[in-house]
C-alpha cells in the first residue's frame, strides 16, 4: 500500500509546467550566455581600468542614456525614421527585383539583352553611388531610399535568377507532359521550386538595407540612427554614439526575425505530408 502511495506522488521537477520551464531556462542560458558575458565584460572593463571610460563607457551608462532619449522621444523618432526608410527601400527592391529575376531566368533572349547592363551595374558599389544619388535626388528622403533600393536590389535579383536556373529540368518536363500551360508551369512548378533560393536573397537584402541606410543617413540627414551616430561622434557624446550602434543592431535583428518568420510560414507547405 505504501509503495503504491509513493509511486503516485510526483516530484516537483516531474510537473509538466516545471519541466517546460526548465527546458526554457536551459535554452535561454545556452543561447544568451555569450551575450550576457559580453555585456558584463563591457560593464567591468572601464570600471576596472582595462579601458578608457571616456571612449568606452560602462554599459549601464549607455542604458541610462537610452532611457533618457526614450523618455523624451528622441530615440523613438530616430528609430522610426530609419525603420521606415529601410523597410520602404527594401519593399520596393523586392517587388521590382523578383519579377525581373524571374523573367531573366526563364527567358533566355531577354536575359541576353539585359545581362551586359546588369553586369556593369551590379559591380558598382552602392556607397560609390551615394554622391550621385545626392546630386540627382537631393539630400531629402528620396536619395536615402534610392540608395537602399539599389543596395537591396542585387541580392534579390541574382538569387531569383539562380533559383529559376537551378529548377530541376525533370520537374519541368513532367509538368509539361501533364498538360500544364506556361502560366500554370510557372506558377505551380518554377516559382515554388525557386522560392528557397529567392528567400536567401531576401534575407541578405534585409541585412544590406540596414548597412546602406546607415551610410546614407550619415550624409545630409537630420534624423535616423545613422545621423544619431555621426552627430554624437562629432560632439563627443560617446554614450549616444554607442546607443545608436546598438539600436541599429536591434533593428537589423528585428528585420531578420520578421523575414525568417515569414519564410517559415510561406514555406510551411514543404513540411506537410502528402496525402
Amino acid at each position: 500500500m505504501s509503495s503504491a502511495n509513493e509511486s503516485s506522488l510526483a516530484l516537483p521537477g516531474d510537473h509538466p509546467f516545471l519541466s517546460r520551464a526548465g527546458v526554457f531556462t536551459r535554452n535561454l542560458i545556452r543561447r544568451g550566455g555569450a551575450i550576457f558575458v559580453f555585456f558584463l565584460l563591457w560593464e567591468l572593463a572601464p570600471r576596472l581600468g582595462l579601458a578608457d571610460a571616456a571612449f568606452l563607457p560602462p554599459f549601464s551608462e549607455i542604458l541610462r542614456t537610452g532611457w533618457k532619449l526614450l523618455a523624451n522621444g528622441q530615440l523613438f523618432l530616430h528609430f522610426q525614421a530609419s525603420l521606415l526608410r529601410s523597410v520602404g527601400g527594401f519593399a520596393i527592391a523586392t517587388v521590382t527585383a523578383i519579377p525581373l529575376g524571374l523573367a531573366i531566368g526563364r527567358y533566355r533572349p531577354f536575359a541576353d539583352i539585359v545581362n551586359p547592363l546588369l553586369e556593369a551595374f551590379r559591380n558598382t558599389a552602392p556607397l560609390a553611388l551615394l554622391p550621385v544619388f545626392l546630386l540627382i535626388f537631393g539630400i531629402g528622403e528620396t536619395s536615402k531610399i534610392a540608395l537602399v533600393i539599389y543596395a537591396c536590389f542585387w541580392p534579390i535579383l541574382l538569387n531569383t535568377i539562380t533559383g529559376v536556373l537551378t529548377v530541376d529540368p525533370l520537374l519541368i518536363k513532367s509538368a509539361r507532359t501533364m498538360g500544364l500551360t506556361p502560366v500554370q508551369l510557372f506558377r505551380k512548378v518554377i516559382l515554388p521550386a525557386s522560392a528557397p533560393t529567392i528567400f536567401v536573397g531576401i534575407r541578405v537584402a534585409g541585412a544590406v538595407s540596414v548597412i546602406a541606410l546607415v551610410a546614407a543617413e550619415m550624409v545630409g540627414a537630420k534624423s535616423g540612427l545613422g545621423y544619431l551616430i555621426i552627430y554624437s561622434q562629432y560632439n563627443f557624446q560617446i554614450p549616444e554614439m554607442f546607443l545608436g550602434i546598438i539600436s541599429i543592431t536591434v533593428m537589423g535583428l528585428l528585420i531578420s526575425y520578421v523575414l525568417r518568420t515569414s519564410e517559415r510560414r510561406l514555406s510551411a507547405w514543404k513540411s506537410q505530408p502528402s496525402e
